[in-house]
């Protein structure tokens, strides 16, 4: 692929060959793993998807769950010491084929990211217009005169006050916040179809957080990206998806649209996530709700179901069988659970752990998902 340079794009409308009769983005059986002195390390394990130009996915899953490693395994952000498998189409070219010299001419042009942290997403002796240019001057043909103007109007399109003196501020000199805005115009610099948004809103005050995602929401439908926004909160995600998928231990476990899988929950894991978010109708000083135990060792995780050694249905079947992901009555649900939440044969479960006294399922009747799973 030639590294010829290109006018700025604002939309997929741009590129008449990309490929708009199907999806943006099929991730098909993607396998991330980790080479360590521990053994290998199953980041990510046979995840597949896929997602619709100007649609918004929702990433949910606790920390270490492989949120971003799948992002990065994606966009072929990965170290030397990882090994990636399975299909990656990205507007009907296969990006896992590409060499890193070739992705660059996806990176920033097409498929952009948003970091967790700002600060070590910025370098910190560059100035902000230097930075902001970057991309630009990578991937456009613009003059420096019409760099500079594009680069004042995406610190105007992000809601940056008196951009021409930001211009020429370090990083330091701005709040977490306008860094965060920082960063997001240099992922919007040159109109990508796709953006990954990597918990955006980490260490921001909740004020701030709510603008950052109002920010990215406004863009995008400016823009007609396909974003996908990683987060821990399902809270978070819940008005500003179309769908969401369920992390856990390096697989999807559910996945569904965003009504459907607030209204019609499969995954215990997924309960347990909607049970620990802080509700405002709650009385003060009410105990947050967490889910017992840990994840698994992805060095050598359990032979059944992952989630089992935590889940208040869990059987005897659950702890040597692993659950294949299958479809709800539902179209689009998917789940991967012996025994769901919701149906005669989760209730049933649910019964029989309560009768034994199984610590997790009366934490989950209770709503006190704080105690340690076995």
């Amino acid at each position: 692929m030639s590294r010829g340079r290109r006018h700025v794009h604002t939309s997929a409308d741009d590129f008449p060959t990309a490929g708009r009769d199907g999806p943006l983005l099929e991730v098909d059986d993607l396998e991330t793993r980790f080479h360590t002195p521990r053994g290998v390390v199953r980041a990510v394990d046979g995840v597949s998807f896929t997602l619709e130009r100007g649609r918004t996915l929702g990433l949910v899953g606790e920390s270490g769950c492989g949120k971003s490693v799948l992002s990065r395994s994606i966009m072929g952000l990965l170290p030397s010491y990882a090994e990636r498998r399975g299909e990656i189409t990205f507007a009907g070219e296969r990006l896992d084929l590409l060499g890193e010299d070739a992705l660059r001419e996806y990176w920033g042009a097409r498929i952009a990211m948003v970091f967790q942290d700002p600060m070590t997403s910025l370098n910190p002796v560059m100035r902000i217009g230097q930075q902001i240019a970057e991309p630009l001057e990578i991937h456009t043909d613009l003059t420096r005169e019409q760099i500079r103007e594009t680069v004042l109007a995406l610190l105007r399109s992000v809601h940056i006050p008196e951009p021409e003196r930001r211009l020429r501020q370090y990083p330091h000199e701005l709040s977490g916040g306008m860094r965060q805005r920082v960063v997001i115009a240099i992922a919007l610099s040159c109109g990508p179809q796709l953006l990954f948004a990597d918990e955006p809103t980490t260490a921001l005050d909740v004020t701030v957080q709510a603008q950052i995602l109002d920010l990215l929401q406004e863009q995008q439908a400016e823009r007609e990206m396909a974003v996908v926004l990683v987060s821990h909160d399902l809270g978070v995600v819940a008005g500003r998806t179309h769908d969401i998928a369920v992390m856990y231990a390096g697989q999807i476990v559910e996945m569904a649209p965003t009504r459907t899988l607030f209204s019609e929950v499969r995954m215990p894991y997924t309960e347990a996530l909607l049970r620990s978010v802080p509700r405002v109708e709650n009385p003060k000083h009410t105990r947050l709700a967490v889910i017992g135990g840990r994840p698994p060792d992805l060095v050598d995780p359990p032979p059944g179901c992952r989630f089992a050694p935590r889940c208040p249905y869990a059987q005897e079947r659950c702890r040597v069988e692993a659950p294949p992901l299958v479809e709800a009555d539902t179209p689009g649900h998917w789940y991967r659970c012996w025994y769901p939440v919701g149906t005669d044969e989760g209730r049933e479960a649910l019964e029989r752990n309560l009768a034994a006294n199984v610590p997790q399922a009366a934490a989950a009747v209770t709503g006190d998902l704080s105690v340690e799973a076995s």
